[in-house]
């Protein structure tokens, strides 16, 4: 992951379970998003960026410190 912080979760869970996701459509998001916003149940951060080889919006989703990766996923129902 060149560095950058992710969880545990993201390395064992999203990426195996996903792995048509490339981790630089995830650095994109978080760091050239499309639109953001904070959950308010736990302070998380979520993040959209447009990614063309899925023809979807990808969402990823941080820790409470904006840059720890801890999910991402193409969101069906994201709207811009």
């Amino acid at each position: 992951m060149d560095g950058h912080p992710v969880t545990g979760y993201f390395k064992r869970n999203v990426l195996q379970k996903r792995s048509y996701l490339k981790f630089e459509w995830c650095l994109a998001a978080v760091n050239n998003p499309v639109y953001w916003e904070i959950q308010s149940d736990d302070d998380r951060v979520r993040y959209w960026t447009w990614v063309p080889q899925l023809n979807r919006y990808l969402r990823v989703v941080t820790l409470e410190d904006g840059i720890t990766i801890h999910n991402a996923f193409p969101d069906r129902r994201f709207k811009q």
